[in-house]
């Protein structure tokens, strides 16, 4: 994969911020893996790299996932934006394509998670899933489109925002999961986990198409706004990514 696989949104000295494509993971598992946003950054800040820079990726995101991914190249950069994680002085924005109708326009899931391993049987030991026992989980939703579309596997759909108040893993996919409204394509949090052994098992397949529609979990990082201490508001925005606005045209 060229490094430029991504699109450059908006870059300064100290920082940079992408919208990264589905299937691009951000960091290298394996020496000899796929390329990642991680390879392509550092063949863009090569320059900022010979002269005592860095790639710190601040939010990352899941290999299917895409949108906007905030990175610094200095060291203190790094230091003031992950300290306005840490204070929550960071406003993110997804958006979701999900099978079925939601009730209500507007909702929010208070619901806490943790690793389903933990405490209820799963063949995936990434899985998280809603528990009474779990650590904190907020997020809130609004509904920006419902449209109908024949397909294998239902024909009413929505398109919702998403604003997490919480951080947790996977935890968009879980809460939406959990109020009967999974993300289209979640081979994890969708019509059955074991989805997601078989993809592992035999990759994507025509059986699995007819199930979960798309071949990535349909989530799209669409917002970031950051209040860094001592410094101005910053705000960047990318539109819903071309596979999932193809997929909604295409109705």
């Amino acid at each position: 994969m060229h490094e430029r696989a991504f699109t450059v949104i908006e870059e300064t000295d100290d920082w940079i911020v992408v919208d990264k494509p589905p299937f691009l993971l951000i960091h290298p598992k394996k020496p000899d893996g796929p390329k990642t946003l991680w390879d392509g950054l550092r063949g863009l800040l090569a320059f900022e790299l010979a002269n005592g820079g860095q790639v710190s990726i601040i939010n990352r995101l899941d290999r299917e996932t895409s949108g906007l991914v905030l990175v610094c190249k200095t060291a203190e950069s790094a230091r003031r934006f992950h300290t306005a994680m840490k204070r929550r002085a960071v406003e993110k924005e997804y958006l979701a394509l999900v099978w079925g109708w939601p009730e209500r326009e507007e909702f929010t899931v208070n619901a806490p998670m943790l690793r389903q391993g933990e405490r209820l049987p799963t063949s995936i030991y990434l899985k998280r899933c809603v528990h009474p026992e779990g650590a904190e989980a907020v997020t809130r939703f609004r509904v920006e489109k419902r449209f109908e579309k024949e397909t294998s596997a239902g024909n009413r759909f929505a398109l919702v925002r998403v604003f997490p108040e919480t951080g947790r893993t996977h935890q968009i996919r879980v809460h939406l999961a959990h109020v009967g409204h999974p993300v289209v394509g979640d081979k994890i949090y969708g019509p059955d986990e074991r989805c997601y052994l078989e993809f592992i098992e035999t990759g994507w397949t025509q059986s699995l198409e007819q199930r979960l529609l798309l071949p990535r979990h349909a989530l799209h990082s669409t917002r970031l706004r950051l209040e860094p201490e001592g410094g101005q508001t910053l705000e960047w925005n990318a539109p819903l990514a071309p596979d999932l606005a193809a997929w909604i045209a295409n109705g």
